[in-house]
């Protein structure tokens, strides 16, 4: 079996740059270099003052230790592809926006830049990693690929090594993960290459915890378990409306059901809809699998997981307008939070885009307020979102602001659309005393204690809370 003593990861984003920092970590043995073409990234990663591209809670720490040991970046791409005896493909895999699937299918033209780049410049074989999300049978296309373009003395082992972390949890996820998922083909060479890989994860990763499969199961199984989760918060949220309706409380119900073994309690908090860049984009890939395959009725069943993660954006921004007396033109709206979830900076899909567009279009004035997401992302979002409206029609109806409190001075309403603790400590009174009257509260995220806000004399609407007694 080949050992590895030199990894290079193609891409130095939210998945390759924590999971190659972790592995360069825990094996101080291997040379772990992070290659991607994008020079201020790299700069940001080399940076003196560790001002990483990226915020990951301990993320930070890991990279301060390992740096310069046996944790590189570099923008010379080729070197790190010669050097290495495996190499993890991590780029990135967006929606399609154009042509044959578009709005579904996946598009895979950074992963067959990357696997061209590997088969141009490889001297020697190489272990190639898929560590991006890819649709089913991927591995297939690139193994055509390189074993088209390969040098004499070259030959590839292909193998699917899945990420299956959570932002916000993702070095906890690395250091004690539930399962590392390797496939491989089942031939002699494939098998090799996965214990090879395998022994690379061993240095922290209890044996048993390190699931070997076929290539196509563990291709599938990415999309497979980002699809169940989604299902499960657009099953609660689809619930929440339900409880709106009848004055049922969604958060007692969450809790009785998850107090099920067979159901759990994870994944079963209502809030104003799921985001980030795996589980949207993951189902439609799902769907768009399905439909290639003539599996109709499969393609509808998942689809639906994302038609009810837009009703339940498009339902809360609507419970808005409604509440403040049909309608809020040229009134002030907080919105409290950008990211998709709180302890990231990653806004990919963010409920808080479809609101603040939403207000936009209703000609509403918008403050918002995160304490991770920097303001040229917000702009870059909010101009994404509504590309008919030029950037200083948005600015005009738009402001970022450096506190919850200043977002929330002279505003009408409030509306929490990203879980930050930090919100559950606001001075409320303080905010109450800045804000035009009535003042109004909307929780999308489960997260403020109502009845303390309504005592200080708040109008409050939580999600998934009817006002039936």
């Amino acid at each position: 079996m080949p050992r590895v003593q030199q990894i290079c990861c193609i891409g130095a984003g939210y998945v390759g740059g924590p999971t190659c920092a972790v592995i360069a970590l825990k094996c101080p043995h291997i040379r772990v270099t992070i290659v991607d073409l994008n020079q201020a990234r790299i700069d940001a990663w080399n940076s003196p003052d560790f001002k990483l591209p990226i915020y990951e809670p301990g993320l930070e720490d890991v990279v301060r230790q390992a740096r310069g040991r046996n944790l590189f970046f570099s923008t010379d791409v080729d070197k790190g592809i010669r050097d290495a005896d495996l190499i993890f493909v991590s780029v990135n895999t967006p929606t399609k926006k154009s042509g044959v699937g578009a709005g579904f299918a996946a598009d895979l033209n950074y992963v067959e830049l990357a696997t061209r780049r590997i088969a141009a410049t490889a001297t020697s074989s190489k272990i190639v990693v898929e560590k991006s999300t890819v649709p089913c049978r991927t591995a297939e296309s690139m193994r055509t690929i390189l074993d088209a373009n390969s040098k004499p003395n070259a030959r590839f082992d292909i193998l699917s090594n899945p990420e299956f972390l959570a932002e916000g949890t993702a070095i906890d996820d690395l250091f004690a993960p539930d399962r590392v998922l390797i496939g491989s083909l089942q031939t002699h060479e494939g098998k090799e290459a996965c214990a090879a890989l395998s022994e690379v994860y061993q240095n922290w990763v209890p044996k048993e915890r390190i699931l070997t499969v076929g290539l196509w199961s563990s291709e599938l199984s990415k999309l497979a378990a980002n699809a169940m989760l989604a299902q499960r918060i657009s099953s609660v949220n689809a619930l929440s409306a339900i409880c709106e309706a009848t004055g049922a409380n969604i958060a007692e119900v969450a809790h009785s059901i998850g107090q099920d073994s067979r159901i759990g309690p994870k994944f079963l908090r209502a809030s104003v809809g799921f985001g980030g860049s795996c589980f949207q984009k993951d189902i439609l890939n799902l769907v768009y699998l399905s439909e290639s395959l003539n599996l109709k009725e499969v393609a509808e069943y998942w689809k639906q997981v994302v038609t009810m993660n837009e009703y339940q954006k498009r339902r809360f921004s609507k419970r808005v307008v409604d509440t403040l007396f049909n309608t809020i033109t040229g009134k002030r709206i907080a919105v409290l939070g950008f990211a998709f979830k709180a302890d990231t900076g990653d806004t990919r899909e963010s409920a808080a885009i479809t609101l603040i567009r939403d207000f936009q279009q209703e000609r509403a004035l918008v403050n918002i307020y995160d304490p991770q997401v920097e303001s040229n992302q917000i702009w870059a979002d909010l101009n994404e979102a509504s590309p008919d409206v030029p950037l200083e029609t948005i600015q005009r109806q738009v402001s970022i602001c450096s506190s919850a409190l200043e977002a929330c001075r002279n505003a009408e309403a409030v509306v929490i659309a990203t879980e930050w603790a930090e919100f559950k400590t606001i001075d409320w009174q303080a905010v109450y005393a800045g804000m035009n009257k009535p003042a109004f509260v909307f929780d999308g995220r489960l997260l403020v204690d109502a009845d303390k806000l309504r005592s200080i004399g708040f109008k409050v609407t939580v999600i998934g809370r009817g006002e039936r007694l």
